[in-house]
Formats: structure tokens, C-alpha cells, sequence
């Protein structure tokens, strides 16, 4: 086992954006990368107050795919169970107070 060092943890970074409404027949990546980018499409993210959701597992199997692509449907629980959490979130926070 060799140790990372910060560069290269950085250097792997992925970060994958999805959109899903009910006009679409699956969720579809609108942006992807690693790296630069992908702290560039999380710090938009932030700026914009989208959720973040942490799955290495899950940025990986999608960073295969082209933008614009819809979602395999072997990823359509995972990714379904992604949707329901934030939708969760935004009901609590647009309830609260």
C-alpha cells in the first residue's frame, strides 16, 4: 500500500452533475470531470445551492458516461435513492421556520 499525497487525491476528484424533472424519462448528466473541473463544478454547486452527495462508487460509473447521456438503468435505484434524499431535504428546509 503506498500513501496518497494531497495532489494526487486532488488530481481524482470527480464530480458528476445530474438533472432530472418530470418531462425526462431518466435523470441525465449535464457535467462531468475530475480534477480542476470537478472542484469547479462542485464550487458552482455550492454557489448555487445545490446538495452535494458524496459516492466515489456511483462519480465513477457516471463519469463514463457523455454529457447529456441519461443514466443507465442499473444505476436508476441508487441514483432514485440520491433524488428522494434531496427531495426530502428541500421539503424540510423550505418547512422550516
Amino acid at each position: 500500500m503506498r500513501a496518497i499525497d494531497k495532489g494526487e487525491q486532488q488530481s481524482r476528484q470527480l464530480a458528476i452533475a445530474l438533472e432530472y424533472n418530470a418531462q425526462l424519462p431518466a435523470p441525465r448528466v449535464t457535467a462531468s470531470g475530475q480534477g480542476e473541473i470537478a472542484r469547479r463544478i462542485i464550487a458552482l454547486a455550492e454557489e448555487h445551492g445545490v446538495p452535494l452527495v458524496q459516492d466515489p462508487a456511483l462519480a465513477k460509473a457516471l463519469t463514463a458516461l457523455p454529457l447529456q447521456a441519461e443514466i443507465p438503468e442499473e444505476l436508476y435505484g441508487v441514483v432514485a435513492a440520491i433524488l428522494a434524499y434531496l427531495y426530502r431535504l428541500d421539503n424540510e428546509v423550505n418547512r422550516a421556520p
